[in-house]
């Protein structure tokens, strides 16, 4: 009973922190569509949190077409498969008990 509750709060959590990454991506993709300013520090954090995962995206799969970058939509879609698929998995072992 206790590791079942256990398994559902991990389940829990790792679903709150792939929510958390999914918005602060889409942010960043939103104010790629403006001209931010570099020194504002939101701006800076978004970048920051979400540029290394890009550039190894874009490293390993070029994706702009036409000016656009679809590397964000990319990972999105990722992101959204593994929160899918981990959440799944963790509640599954949490009803095995």
């Amino acid at each position: 009973m206790i590791l079942r509750e256990l398994f559902l709060a991990l389940a829990g959590l790792v679903d709150l922190a792939f929510t958390i990454y999914i918005l602060i991506l889409v942010g960043r993709a939103l104010i790629s569509w403006v001209n931010p300013d570099p020194h504002n520090s939101i701006v800076r954090f978004l970048h920051s949190a979400t540029d290394p995962v890009l550039y190894r995206i874009q490293r390993l799969i070029p994706l702009q077409f036409g000016g656009m970058d679809f590397t964000p939509l990319v990972l999105l879609l990722a992101l959204s498969f593994c929160q899918r698929m981990i959440t799944a998995v963790l509640h599954s072992i949490a009803y095995s008990f």
